[in-house]
């Protein structure tokens, strides 16, 4: 098969969580299991770093990669969903999956497919796995999917455990409170292996001191030690034309790191910075030689490292144009609290979501004085642009209905003086189609 063709059948063969929802959810490692032993096993075969969280975990899986990979080391990096193309999950020293690759795996596999009958991301995981011990990675940093404890990634132990903030999402699988949700992700917990917490939440503080206990894990709570502030007062468009957010970094409360240039420009990266800096002290005592001058590059380089996009990702200027793919309430409100900082005229927000999940509590935190331009992604799960307009109106969001996410931008970007802001976000899927994404920077 050709590569588009082999994508087909992936998609059309195995059900895919990224598409339809739940459906293409299966809970249990049965079947992960099951693969890695055909294929020999080879989650054993390098060492890793496992990522689990709601909010923050592809951006902290991007810069421990990017760090480490500063550091002269080989870096597998395996991430979900994708944006546009598939091989983007699946990296090596930021290279992409080779598309040719995946079609010979793909064929060579087929028959083991047919018997175990994998899910999508059970497919996704062990190509993952396969690829890294292949190419004879040093170390692989790897972002959960779903959860932790039933996630398809969790056949791995790893050197350390990262597990950033935790709040509402996916409630059908994951529980409906914190603690629920916390112990899900606290399942990557691995026995007598460091366990870092980017973020000490009263609510779900004691779910990990219990999980850590119970494995033998040295349990660290990064934001006890870390701490990232501006180091000075930057506007959102000098930062944007500069690239990066100067950071100072204590620790212990004592000036660590001073001026920091931190090539994500979204506030709730210095929210994620702790782990990402508690996670490297875990991998410099395992004997991983990681200098300042590595973790400086790393930090300043990552989207050119590691080909991160939409996280505060700034398309254009007058109008300012921001992506960004946090989706959930949390998210939305650490995205919607920097909007606002942000000096403007007048705010213009395209906005798609998906249709397995309650949108309600994230209507309520929309700005009234905003315009809105209700879209839909070219997936499955969306859900069409006219319903989310109802919901959004009944909740006293004004705006019109533009079906596909390129005409919602068009017409934003066209309605917008230039002291305006554009954003576009909701869904990760929305993001995915905003071609400016993807031009060189």
């Amino acid at each position: 098969m050709t590569y588009s063709e082999t994508l087909a059948w992936l998609y059309a063969q195995l059900p895919m969580y990224q598409r339809v929802g739940s459906a293409g959810f299966k809970k249990g490692l049965g079947n992960t299991e099951a693969l890695a032993e055909a294929l020999g096993h080879p989650e054993t075969k390098f060492r890793s770093v496992h990522v689990a969280g709601t909010n923050g975990k592809g951006s902290s899986s991007h810069l421990l990669a990017a760090v480490l990979q500063s550091a002269g080391y080989k870096v597998g990096l395996y991430t979900s969903p994708h944006l546009r193309e598939f091989t983007e999950r699946i990296r090596v020293n930021g290279q992409e999956l080779a598309p040719d690759y995946l079609v010979r795996w793909v064929e060579t596999h087929r028959g083991l497919f047919d018997t175990i009958q994998p899910s999508f991301f059970e497919m996704c995981v062990a190509l993952a796995f396969d690829y890294f011990a292949a190419e004879q990675v040093d170390v692989a940093v790897v972002e959960v999917g779903l959860g932790g404890r039933l996630d398809s990634t969790n056949i791995i132990t790893p050197l350390v455990s990262l597990i950033t903030n935790i709040s509402y999402d996916h409630q059908t699988m994951l529980g409906n409170t914190l603690p629920e949700i916390a112990g899900e992700k606290a399942g990557i917990i691995k026995p007598g292996r460091p366990v870092v917490v980017s973020q000490s939440q009263p609510e779900v503080k004691a779910v990990f001191e219990t999980k850590a206990v119970k494995e033998g894990s040295a349990l660290v709570f990064a934001d006890a030690r870390y701490e990232a502030r501006l180091a000075a007062e930057t506007t959102t468009d000098e930062a944007a034309t500069a690239g990066v957010q100067l950071l100072n970094v204590y620790r212990d409360g004592q000036l660590y790191l001073k001026n920091v240039e931190l090539g994500l420009l979204g506030d709730y990266q210095r929210l994620n910075l702790p782990g990402v800096l508690a996670t490297l002290d875990e991998l410099r005592a395992q004997g991983f030689a990681i200098s300042e001058a590595a973790l400086r590059q790393g930090l300043r380089e990552v989207t050119r490292l590691t080909g991160l996009r939409g996280r505060w990702s700034i398309l254009g200027q007058r109008p300012l144009v921001v992506a960004d793919t946090g989706h959930n309430e949390a998210g939305l409100q650490l995205v919607l609290a920097q909007l606002a900082r942000v000096p403007h005229q007048h705010l213009h927000m395209v906005i798609g979501v998906v249709n397995d999940k309650d949108v309600t509590k994230a209507l309520a935190l929309l700005p009234h004085a905003a315009t809105y331009y209700f879209c839909q992604a070219s997936i499955p799960r969306a859900l069409p642009a006219g319903e989310l307009a109802a919901l959004a109106h009944a909740a006293g969001l004004a705006g019109e209905v533009h079906g596909p996410v390129p005409a919602a931008v068009a017409a934003a970007r066209a309605a917008a003086a230039p002291d305006d802001v554009v954003f576009i976000g909701g869904s990760t899927f929305v993001v995915a189609e905003v071609a400016e994404l993807y031009e060189p920077r």
